[in-house]
């Protein structure tokens, strides 16, 4: 299905990663102020007299995306395909406790409260990643999808 979306997507449109943040925890801050960061980065463009060889530079790396803050918890959908992305075995790093989607999702409807913060999704690959691991953020945001 990515592979349709893909070869339909308009030129200029930017992937969208949210992250779903609570401003009162440092994880969540640190998770904000990389993507943050590299959004910022991605947006700015090299003079010719700054511009090096760029020739090297892998075909992997994204080049620009929209980052979306949201404060709230997702919706129910929206969990559900986060888990579907992590895995069930992630389920309990999102939902405090759940020891699998389905335990996450009761645990979630039973008190929104239970849903860890940051989690930064890229809904048009189909990618998750829970906290402010710079490494995995990274690799959230200049990987290729994963039908390519």
């Amino acid at each position: 299905m990515n592979v349709f979306k893909n070869l339909f997507k308009e030129r200029g449109v930017k992937d969208v990663i949210t992250l779903f943040h609570n401003p009162s925890s440092s994880t969540s801050i640190r998770a904000h102020t990389f993507l943050k960061q590299a959004a910022g980065n991605a947006q700015s463009t090299a003079t010719i007299d700054q511009a090096g060889d760029h020739s090297k530079q892998s075909k992997q790396e994204r080049t620009e995306f929209d980052l979306d803050v949201v404060e709230d918890p997702p919706t129910p959908d929206q969990l559900t395909i986060i888990l579907e992305y992590l895995g069930p075995s992630k389920a309990g790093n999102v939902v405090k406790d759940a020891t699998g989607s389905s335990d996450a999702m009761r645990k979630f409807k039973a008190s929104h409260t239970a849903f860890q913060r940051p989690v930064a999704v890229d809904w048009n690959h189909g990618r998750a990643v829970v906290g402010d691991n710079e490494s995995e953020l990274m690799k959230l945001i200049r990987s290729l999808p994963k039908d390519s």
